[in-house]
Formats: structure tokens, C-alpha cells, sequence
């Protein structure tokens, strides 16, 4: 049956479904969102500490590094202690792999390009295997090996593709199939072209990613740019946005383009004005605000905050909860698309605040109770 909005469809492509701890990755599960640690491993309270927020901000997998035998020793204790599957992240040195698949990894990340020979591979398939952890082929642009280079001159989409095909192969004859692949590469074009290639040569997942993608704005904006568009085409099955900015926000920028595309739902959708001379009250730190107060409900709802009333009585008619500023510091509230009642300024922040918990509750519970329905045994045919 086709849907209502055809238009909005993005159809998934077919992937083999993998377990990166108690998560899948692949198939008809949600695309995950990742991001990484940059503590010192070695220092595990700290690492820990960013885990959580990390946690908090909702991140499915977390990956951290595992560059010295410190790391790999203190890499035991920040498993214990996290609540979502982490990945070792691994160069160079093999041995860390083994390591860290000893240490409680979920997964293991290699990047072919600097791991070492075939015989080291295999030894760490071999610790995979042994210890239940999945893989990750993290193909870079900026580490290709070094005949691939000499073959095509340059980092291009059939140098990145033959270099995960080489490495898929190298599992596959020591029957290990529990891996994902990423083909990364800073310029969007590159990284891009290189997953659409992947995509029709493997039925592997594929971990997306724009990698040294720059600050929150410039990073945010390639990102989304590329990894939105191979989500559109229905490419990826697992996502990290690479910024430079705390890793928390990798995981709200990641959220935020699922959310836009519709492919998960988590936390309060914002639609927002970009505010003018009309705007009835501060728009733009009104929303600052809101989003900060905001980052604890995790129950899908959407808000709607605009400035006049050109456009906000139709925004919040698509909106649980809209906001629309009027004259005098009074204002238009819209709870379920439909004008309800009015707030002044000075009471406005705290107030929409309110509603937002209050509404979250209400999903919660219906979410409860319809559980409770679905649990419920049939009663007997009189």
C-alpha cells in the first residue's frame, strides 16, 4: 500500500544485519547514531564522565581510542561501566585489538590502510571471533594504501571501494562476517560517490561518515550535506558526524539529521523562525533557551516558535505544541494545532517549557498504556 505522502518515502537499501553488542546495525533496525571519546583513554574516570553525556545525549554506540597498552588496560574498566556498546578504535598497533577484544570490546575499528599485513589481520579476526565482537573496515581517504595510490594517482571513489572490497575479502576467507564498512574522506563529493559504489558492490552495513569534517558550523553543514544525502538515496545504516566539537554534540547534529529526513524520532523537534522586524518577542534566544532546557525529553514531539503570525498559525496547525508572537508582550499558544490561550512574555520561556514536559508525559503514558493493552490476555467469547 503506497503511503499518503509518497514523497516522503525513502525506501532502505537491503543490508545484512550485524550485532555490535546488544545493538543491531543493518537490516530493518534503526539507523544508529555514534560518536567518540577524545579523553585520554588511559585517564578512565574522565572517559567515563564524556561516556555519560554522551549516553545522555542519546548515542547508540560510542567509539574510543585504544592507542597504547594504557588504554587498552584502562579500556576494561570503561566497559564495566558503559551503558551502550563501545568500540576499540585501532591503528598501527594489532596488538591493541587483541587487547581491547580481551577488554570487553563490542566491536573492533581497523583501517586497512595502516594495520599492518594479512597475517595481522587474521589475528585480530582470530580475537574477533574469540571474544564476540564485531568489525569495523574504516577505509580513509587520507590512509589509503600505498599501491592503491600508485594505481589511481589519487584518493578516488574506486580506490576507497577497492580498498574495503580487499579487506571484506581478507574476513570472508577466514569465514568472519560480522563486519561493517565505512569509505570516508573529507571532501563530500569523494566520500559520497565512494558509499554509492560500496552500496552496489556489498550487502554489508555501512557506517557513514564525513570525516575531518571541520568546527560545529562547518562541520554540521558537509556533514549533513553528505551524509544526509546517501540517507536519502537509502544508503547507510549507521551514522557518526565528525566535528570538532565535544562528542555530545556529534550525537545531537546525528539525531538532528535522522530527525529531518524521518528516519528517528527522539526529543522535541524545533521549527523555528529565523525572526524579522515583525517578530513579537527575541526568537533567536528564545529558542537558544528552549533547546537547552529542552535536552532531557526524550519522547518524540514537535514545537513550533515563531515570531509573528505570517507564517505561525499554519506551522503550529503540523505541531503538538506552537508558540506565535502577538502584540503588547501577548502571545498565541497552539496546543494540538489549535489556538488555545495566551502567554505573556515575561512568563512565556517557563511556561512552553511546561507544556512540553507536561505533553511528553502524556505520549509516555499513552506509550504505557497501550503496552499494557497489547499485554493484556483476550478475554473469553461470551
Amino acid at each position: 500500500m503506497s503511503s499518503i505522502r509518497p514523497w516522503r518515502d525513502i525506501e532502505r537499501r537491503k543490508s545484512r544485519q550485524i550485532m555490535v553488542g546488544t545493538v543491531p546495525v543493518g537490516g530493518d533496525a534503526p539507523i544508529t547514531v555514534q560518536t567518540m571519546t577524545n579523553t585520554p583513554t588511559s585517564d578512565a574516570r574522565a572517559t567515563i564522565d564524556q561516556i555519560r553525556r554522551c549516553e545522555e545525549a542519546g548515542a547508540d554506540i560510542i567509539r574510543v581510542s585504544c592507542p597504547d597498552v594504557e588504554s587498552t588496560k584502562a579500556f576494561r574498566e570503561i566497559v564495566r561501566a558503559a551503558r551502550v556498546p563501545l568500540v576499540a578504535d585501532i591503528h598501527f598497533h594489532y596488538k591493541r585489538a587483541l587487547e581491547a577484544a580481551d577488554a570487553g570490546a563490542a566491536c573492533l575499528r581497523i583501517n586497512p590502510g595502516n594495520i599492518g599485513s594479512s597475517e595481522r589481520v587474521a589475528e585480530v579476526v582470530r580475537a574477533a571471533k574469540a571474544n564476540g565482537c564485531a568489525i569495523r573496515i574504516g577505509v580513509n581517504a587520507g590512509s589509503l594504501e600505498r599501491d592503491l595510490l600508485e594505481k589511481y594517482g589519487e584518493p578516488c571513489p574506486e580506490a576507497l571501494v577497492e580498498s574495503a572490497l580487499d579487506h571484506i575479502k581478507l574476513l570472508q576467507d577466514h569465514d568472519f562476517h560480522e563486519f561493517k564498512v565505512a569509505v570516508k574522506a573529507s571532501d563530500v563529493f569523494l566520500a559520497v560517490a565512494a558509499y554509492m559504489g560500496l552500496a552496489e558492490a556489498v550487502d554489508c552495513p555501512l557506517h557513514l561518515g564525513i570525516t575531518e569534517a571541520g568546527g560545529l558550523i562547518g562541520g554540521t553543514v558537509k556533514s549533513s550535506i553528505g551524509i544526509g544525502n546517501l540517507l536519502w538515496a537509502g544508503i547507510g545504516d549507521t551514522i557518526r558526524v565528525s566535528l570538532s566539537a565535544e562528542p555530545e554534540q556529534e550525537v545531537r547534529v546525528g539525531f538532528e539529521i535522522l530527525k529531518s529526513l524521518g528516519l528517528r524520532t527522539r526529543g522535541v523537534r524545533v521549527v523555528s523562525c529565523p525572526s524579522c522586524a515583525r517578530q513579537g518577542f527575541d526568537v533567536i534566544r528564545t529558542v537558544t533557551a528552549l533547546e537547552e532546557r529542552l535536552q532531557h525529553i526524550k519522547t518524540p514531539l514537535s514545537l513550533s516558535v515563531l515570531g509573528c503570525v505570517v507564517n505561525g498559525p499554519g506551522e503550529a496547525r503540523e505541531t503538538d505544541i506552537g508558540i506565535t508572537g502577538g502584540g503588547a508582550g501577548k502571545h498565541m499558544v497552539y496546543l494540538s494545532g489549535v489556538t488555545d490561550h495566551h502567554v505573556q512574555s515575561d512568563q512565556m520561556l517557563d511556561h512552553i517549557v511546561s507544556l512540553v514536559e507536561r505533553k511528553a508525559a502524556e505520549i509516555e503514558m499513552g506509550m504505557t498504556d497501550a503496552g499494557k493493552a497489547d499485554d493484556a490476555p483476550a478475554e473469553a467469547a461470551e
